[in-house]
């Protein structure tokens, strides 16, 4: 399928102000734009007069766009087409756990603690709930769930500052909360996690009547490769676009201005073309099916 995706932001500032702006699709994926998606940064005060910008990639692979903001504000927009295989989640429920001696030297940095994700404070809890289970995808799951049963979500809940620690402790947040706490157990328990944002359309699901707004979600790497799990959602979804990666949402605001800034404007959109789906190899959905019955089944039986 094809996928239509971007957002429209504008930030207030009185004096100019340099900013970074982690807005693009994540280079993982950018092979598969079929429509470019070139961010258009514009003075609010004069929209034909454009922002110079320069492209870096972060220590993550995420690719940053430093600019300055002119007196008055700033407006920021993108949109492109990208194409996706249409597949939900992968669902690998025999992958296990690499031993942290065994681990790539690249995923250490997904065992630390970090800002967001005090794996000190909460080590004790996760060896007591999850020393049990059986290692890997089994674990990581039984840690979502009890992640997306602990926490209630709520657009007002909404608070930059909080931890996974405080998130356990208060059970409520939004969907990077959900995702600190999953991250940090898994931490806890030797398993290396980190955290992804990007777009998350409703495909295959409901609606959601709210406002749509980027998403937070954490891989666990298992087996040598890394899963994707959603603690808010719990279940495996369709169409994600990856913008970026970090040890937790420190890592990758969407706007890290060096001043004082107000959002004005805030709108995303993420949503399939209809009528440009593709035919996929009978293998391939054969496989699918498959992977999506087992989960099914080990769900409704209480299973991992």
């Amino acid at each position: 399928m094809h996928i239509r995706y971007g957002f429209h932001i504008d930030i207030l500032c009185e004096a100019a102000t340099p900013l970074i702006a982690l807005l693009d699709i994540h280079p993982s994926r950018r092979q598969d734009l079929t429509q470019a998606d070139e961010l258009i940064a514009s003075a609010l005060a004069d929209p034909a007069l454009p922002i110079e910008q320069t492209i870096h990639e972060d220590q993550f692979g995420n690719l940053c766009r430093r600019m300055t903001a002119p007196a008055g504000g700033l407006s920021l927009k993108a949109g492109g087409v990208i194409f996706d295989p249409g597949f939900s989640d992968t669902v690998q429920p025999l992958a296990g756990e690499v031993p942290p001696e065994q681990l790539p030297e690249d995923t250490l940095i997904y065992l630390r603690g970090s800002r967001y994700c005090e794996t000190d404070q909460l080590s004790q809890e996760a060896w007591h709930r999850f020393g049990h289970v059986a290692p890997g995808w089994s674990r990581v799951q039984a840690i979502t769930d009890f992640v997306h049963d602990r926490l209630g979500f709520g657009y007002h809940f909404a608070r930059d500052t909080r931890t996974a620690t405080q998130a356990f402790e208060e059970r409520v947040g939004v969907c990077r909360d959900f995702a600190h706490l999953a991250i940090t157990l898994c931490r806890c328990m030797n398993i290396p996690a980190r955290y992804a944002t990007g777009y998350l359309p409703d495909i295959g699901v409901p609606q959601d009547p709210a406002p749509m707004d980027f998403c937070a979600w954490f891989e666990a790497f298992l087996d040598g490769q890394w899963y994707t799990f959603d603690a808010r959602h719990n279940m495996p979804r369709i169409g994600r676009i990856v913008m970026a990666y970090g040890q937790d949402a420190a890592d990758v605001p969407l706007v890290n201005s060096f001043g004082a800034h107000v959002l004005d404007r805030f709108e995303v959109t993420a949503e399939e073309v209809l009528g440009q789906r593709f035919p996929v190899s009978a293998e391939d959905r054969r496989a699918h099916a498959a992977a999506q019955t087992a989960w099914r089944r080990n769900r409704s039986e209480g299973l991992p």
